[in-house]
């Protein structure tokens, strides 16, 4: 049975786990020849998108509620993330090593991502959407807050095309290695900073952009 200590291992070497399904107990370790990552701090957010923020309403949380939003991203038709995966998260969280970013609407769940954290690299699980837009609110939010935590690596494992029309890039995965021993090698903590508001995130996305 994978212990989160062995976890935390893989992902310092480079590898990540993965189930067949949610109904499969083994779990596979992955390193793929091309991996998926974001740009720290400059993930592209769209003129509508844009928008949206700037309507107002919008809210972001972290490990606000931990648990809900890893049950929202393995209650899908189709998942990675079996129960061993579920129980080694919620040991990471407790540890400091898990956490969760929390999008909300008007007051509602509107989405979020979940993530591990070691030396300066957010390694990205998982995002979910319950309104639109809301797994790209937690890409922005996210990516913001880990350049202000003073992170280096925003680690996807793979690329979709979702990721690439927010700036997401493939390397090989000799770069990848290099950049993660990089971001092993240095401190920062999600916790060092409060989430801006949605106004200063606007803010700071139109004046840099």
């Amino acid at each position: 049975m994978l212990t989160p200590a062995q976890l935390l291992k893989g992902y310092a070497r480079g590898v990540f786990p993965m189930a067949e399904s949610a109904y499969d107990p083994r779990l596979y370790w992955y390193d793929p020849p091309l991996r998926g990552i974001l740009p720290v701090g400059g993930v592209h957010a769209s003129r509508s998108l844009l928008r949206d923020l700037r309507r107002g309403g919008w809210s972001a949380h972290l490990d606000g509620d931990f648990d809900a939003v890893l049950t929202a991203c393995a209650d899908r038709e189709t998942t990675w993330i079996n129960a061993p995966l579920m129980r080694l998260y919620h040991q990471l969280h407790r540890a400091g090593h898990a956490h969760a970013l929390e999008i909300r609407q008007k007051g509602a769940f509107a989405g979020g991502i979940f993530g591990v954290t070691l030396g300066a690299a957010f390694f990205g699980e998982s995002m979910v959407s319950a309104r639109t837009g809301g797994s790209k609110m937690a890409l922005l939010w996210m990516s913001s807050h880990l350049a202000r935590c003073g992170f280096t690596l925003f680690d996807t494992q793979f690329l979709t095309p979702h990721l690439a029309r927010m700036g997401g890039l493939e390397v090989a995965r000799e770069r990848y290695h290099l950049l993660l021993a990089d971001a092993l090698g240095r401190r920062a903590d999600l916790r060092a900073h409060p989430l801006p508001s949605a106004d200063q995130l606007w803010q700071e996305i139109t004046h840099t952009s």
